[in-house]
């Protein structure tokens, strides 16, 4: 990712499923991105990390450039970590990038509603997966993120 010297360098990824998220951790290192790739399996832990609050109060951890966000996660939906994500002034301008196996255009148009920045279906094939992967690390090494002022 193209990040501005002195911003914080962590993607969160919020992933439930381990298999998912360890392809997407390896196929994002093979691609090029060297941030640090931090992932949570739940929406309630992808709230308190993104607001400090919980188990993250008071570890002072700079926000993350990026948000890879899959939308059936365990207590706090996707999409109810994208509402709150996208309506609060400390985290609105975080990209959000729903990384999901749900395609249907209903879903999709609702993300954008949200405030998604970019919406990607994973393929259940394992090479596609892999390949999709990897070309969305090409596609974010040049992205420019904001920075927190």
């Amino acid at each position: 990712m193209s990040v501005q010297e002195g911003a914080a360098t962590t993607i969160l990824l919020i992933e439930d499923d381990p298999g998912h998220a360890l392809l997407i951790k390896k196929n994002l290192r093979r691609g090029g991105v060297t941030e640090d790739i931090l992932v949570l399996d739940d929406g309630q832990k992808a709230v308190d990390y993104l607001f400090g609050q919980g188990t993250y109060a008071g570890d002072g951890h700079p926000a993350p450039i990026l948000v890879l966000l899959d939308l059936n996660l365990p207590v706090l939906s996707g999409y109810q970590v994208l509402r709150i994500v996208k309506n609060d002034d400390r985290t609105k301008k975080i990209p959000v990038v729903v990384l999901t196996t749900t395609d249907t255009p209903h879903e999709v148009a609702r993300c954008y509603e949200l405030g998604c920045n970019m919406y990607v279906t994973k393929p259940i094939e394992y090479e596609q997966f892999s390949d999709m992967i990897q070309r969305l690390s090409t596609f974010l090494s040049i992205v420019k993120t904001p920075v927190k002022e």
